[in-house]
């Protein structure tokens, strides 16, 4: 299905995160939950869930960790439960901004779409949290026994195997699964904003129901990149972006900045950090060129980075029975081309992480996405007939599209830093700038660029050079 443009100049594997980010990261959060176990701040907790929620409690069950924050439930006497949700020290790198995104973004869903989610019933800032946990998110509890990733994953991995779809699942359930998540793709993505960013109302007029974009994307890889890769947050972008293009070479200055700054395992050696370097200016050369993006100024629409099946709450007695859709941070309005790009999660595993590698990853993709093209057209008329999407909301066609030119690739490598230098030799570079070597590619930079290569390989291995011997 996708356009052959001859073997890449270098063969890239992912880029390795800092492990020194990693590990201080990770000490942040283990000592954070390390104090948690105690009876006055379960306590705390409780009371402040009863407060917001109201009610007779029956029982508040030990904390659950997910991915970027860790949640308190309280059942209540009547059957009802609520939960608590802090973002995690240390994982959550921008805690409140984070809060307060998701919140707004979750009443527009709530007021705007038949998405179920979590009814958002309180929420705070570091300053009026409970036991002084950091920022809060109060929310109904919605009853679930699994979630999507357990209808599609290979039975037997264990709880710390990465999730990969299971190749002999029945067609049937494959396809329920699929048509769910298209439908939250296309309501999500069914109304338009002026500029590229978070969305937010008036939040203190509960009738306020007009949401501009007033805030910089808050994104995972932004996340991510300060977490993992040690990347000063005043580098990110700090700003909405009124153009594609525009948000576009921010994020490909972004990835220049992140090889950089990143003193821990950014390269192997010499001849990698020339190909890094070299991969990075001929991107921001296309960003630059606006060569990257098709709808410059719009239409700009809603997307999760963090969008996945995992998100989707199950009922397993029911065959899998969608029951709510959690985890909205990350969500914003972003380019056309983000949104009508088909979904990296169709066999869960992320492409650069596939064991067999990135072609072998393609062969199987392209064996799943037409059942979710066929899906997401079913989902489509539906919605269309119920007077709920237009036929100028359909995706299927643009998802398509993106797969087969390859703007897929474009847009995936340009929201993953450390899968970059992997997709975008293989993926990306032939397909813009042709035949040729790495000689070739270099003669394509600025004078500029060509002129600072020795200083900026020289400095990286002197990095290098400083972590080895500490080791």
């Amino acid at each position: 299905m996708q356009s052959n443009h001859g073997n890449p100049i270098a063969t890239e594997q992912r880029m390795m995160f800092d492990d020194l980010a990693w590990e201080r990261s990770d000490n942040i959060a283990y000592n954070w939950r390390d104090n948690l176990f105690n009876e006055e701040i379960f306590r705390e907790v409780g009371r402040a869930i009863i407060q917001h929620r109201g009610g007779s409690p029956e029982e508040l069950f030990n904390p659950q960790k997910g991915s970027f924050n860790l949640m308190f439930r309280m059942k209540f006497v009547d059957g009802g439960s609520a939960i608590v949700r802090f973002p995690i020290p240390g994982v959550s790198m921008f805690a409140e901004e984070k809060v307060q995104r998701e919140v707004s973004v979750m009443k527009f869903i709530e007021r705007h779409t038949s998405i179920r989610i979590p009814h958002v019933l309180h929420h705070g800032m570091a300053d009026d949290s409970p036991a002084k946990l950091g920022p809060f998110i109060v929310m109904e509890y919605i009853e679930n026994d699994s979630d999507l990733v357990d209808a599609l994953n290979t039975p037997g991995l264990q709880d710390d195997e990465r999730c990969i779809l299971d190749p002999n699942i029945h067609e049937n359930r494959l396809r329920l699964v699929y048509s769910n998540m298209a439908d939250v793709l296309l309501q999500l993505a069914k109304k338009s904003f002026a500029k590229i960013g978070s969305i937010t109302n008036r939040e203190d007029d509960d009738y306020d129901d007009e949401w501009t974009v007033t805030h910089r994307p808050l994104t995972i890889n932004m996340n991510e990149l300060v977490q993992l890769g040690d990347f000063p947050p005043h580098l990110l972008p700090q700003t909405t972006f009124n153009t594609a293009s525009a948000y576009f070479l921010a994020l490909a200055e972004m990835h220049m900045t992140h090889l950089s700054v990143q003193r821990n395992d950014a390269i192997e050696s010499a001849q990698d950090c020339r190909r890094k370097y070299i991969a990075r200016c001929l991107f921001r050369k296309l960003a630059r060129e606006n060569r990257l993006c098709s709808h410059d100024y719009g239409p700009f629409k809603l997307i999760c980075d963090d969008f996945r099946p995992a998100n989707v709450l199950a009922d397993s007695e029911h065959g899998f029975k969608a029951v709510g859709v959690i985890d909205w941070e990350f969500t914003y309005a972003a380019p056309a081309e983000f949104v009508y790009s088909p979904p990296f999660w169709l066999l869960l595993e992320r492409p650069e992480y596939w064991n067999e590698g990135l072609d072998e990853w393609t062969k199987e993709y392209e064996k799943r996405f037409p059942v979710f093209l066929a899906e997401l057209q079913k989902r489509e008329q539906d919605l269309i007939t119920r007077g709920i999407l237009t036929d100028d909301d359909r995706l299927s066609q643009h998802m398509l599209e993106s797969w087969q030119s390859g703007d897929f690739w474009v847009c995936y490598a340009v929201r993953r830093s450390w899968a970059f230098d992997m997709l975008y030799w293989a993926k990306i570079d032939r397909r813009f700038f042709g035949h040729g070597d790495l000689d070739d590619r270099f003669n394509l930079l600025t004078v500029e660029e060509r002129d600072e290569l020795d200083d900026f390989v020289q400095r990286k291995l002197a990095e290098k050079d400083e972590r080895t011997l500490v080791n």
